[in-house]
């Protein structure tokens, strides 16, 4: 993650990789067997530190919009060139070619986010802070336009900044929810 943060995926080769770890890139290919098994699994550790950090704030006491804001933080890259989004659109990209197994674990990662915002939609809903929704219809809505957005932010497309995408998702939870943001929550 730190060459990705700091060279990109294009100067990403085994070689240098290598090299930066003080081991041969023959040896790592005997470990990951491939540069995309190596992509894969460092964006499973990478989701799995971040499904760790959503896990704790979709766990806190406080109202689901707080949380949903938490959630869609979270979610949304820091900005162009973020590692962990420059990660996941070379690891999808690279999926074309995937097998099943690879293609499986990818749809674990995405599930992941998926059922947590399910749920967190859910509890709102039940508790009256939202008004009454398909849950997984509304997280399917928001994450492809969590997911198109951050790609344009991550990408760095010209006219995509971070707050503009904070925007046009709290607009978009607030039309679809009828919640407005939560003040010093």
């Amino acid at each position: 993650m730190e060459m990705i943060a700091e060279r990109g995926l294009e100067k990403l080769t085994m070689a240098a990789l290598g090299r930066e770890v003080g081991m041969s890139s023959g040896h790592l290919l005997y470990y990951f067997g491939s540069k995309d098994e190596l992509l894969l699994r460092t964006l499973e550790w990478s989701e799995g530190r971040l499904g760790a950090r959503r896990r704790q704030l979709l766990a806190q006491d406080v109202p689901a919009r707080a949380r949903l804001d938490a959630y869609v933080d979270l979610y949304v890259p820091q900005g162009h060139r973020d590692p962990h989004w420059t990660l996941w659109l070379e690891v999808w990209n690279r999926s074309l070619n995937a097998d099943a197994g690879g293609r499986d674990r990818q749809a674990a990662i995405e599930g992941a986010w998926h059922r947590d915002l399910v749920a967190l939609l859910a509890e709102g809903v039940s508790r009256g802070e939202f008004r009454a929704v398909d849950p997984d219809r509304v997280a399917t809505r928001l994450r492809a336009l969590l997911d198109g957005l951050s790609i344009h932010l991550a990408i760095g497309l010209r006219g995509t900044d971070r707050p503009q995408v904070l925007d046009h998702a709290r607009e978009f939870t607030e039309q679809t929810l009828g919640a407005g943001p939560v003040a010093d929550a």
